[in-house]
């Protein structure tokens, strides 16, 4: 995958986000960055997965839509990822 900004809804009904995330944040907050990505801000640490966890929740609430919706399909052991959202509509 191109790094490249993502953030688009395909005809297929999903869209793919770039998010930049940061662990260890005094809150949980899923907010855009001005470039064509979002930062993630989660609470969680990055161990045991915990911090995916928490990022699929954020974003499942962000947008509302459910968790099993919203999953990383690259980057789930850096800090940049790509998120697909299936099934949600233009905001």
């Amino acid at each position: 995958m191109s790094s490249r900004r993502l953030d688009s809804i395909t005809g297929d009904g999903f869209r793919l986000l770039t998010v930049k995330v940061k662990p260890r944040s005094s809150v949980s907050q899923l907010m855009p960055d001005g470039a064509g990505a979002w930062v993630a801000r989660l609470k969680a640490a990055p161990v045991d997965g915990k911090a995916n966890a928490e990022l699929v929740a954020l974003v499942a609430r962000h947008f509302g839509c459910s968790k099993a919706a919203v999953s990383i399909m690259s980057g789930a052991s850096g800090r940049t990822k790509i998120v697909k959202l299936t099934g949600v509509r233009a905001r």
